[in-house]
């Protein structure tokens, strides 16, 4: 199992025990994190499961994909940081990773 950390808009902290291959998306999804709308089920066709990488992560998860990039163009407060979460696949190295949800969704 793989830590995973996602951190509410308002400071609330779930602690999740992951395993590699599943999504950070499908993480918040099963676990009921809220803030994380996942309205295309993890297609990368929107841009509802916004979250913000840890700047000690950023470097280590990688920047955004072209078409994740293009979606987006459509999130709420996009950063240097940001990702869709259902384009970031856990894994080993990704031990401990830190996200952060934005306070809304687009």
């Amino acid at each position: 199992m793989t830590k995973l950390t996602i951190v509410a808009f308002d400071g609330t902290r779930f602690e999740l025990d992951v395993d590699n291959g599943s999504t950070v998306m499908e993480n918040a999804v099963r676990n009921s994190v809220p803030g994380i709308d996942a309205e295309c089920g993890g297609a990368c066709a929107c841009a509802t499961c916004h979250v913000y990488v840890d700047d000690e992560w950023t470097e280590k998860v990688g920047p955004p994909a072209p078409m994740e990039e293009d979606m987006l163009d459509f999130a709420f407060e996009v950063r240097p940081t940001s990702r869709l979460s259902c384009q970031i696949k856990m894994k080993a190295d990704f031990d401990g990773l830190i996200v952060n949800i934005p306070e809304r969704q687009a």
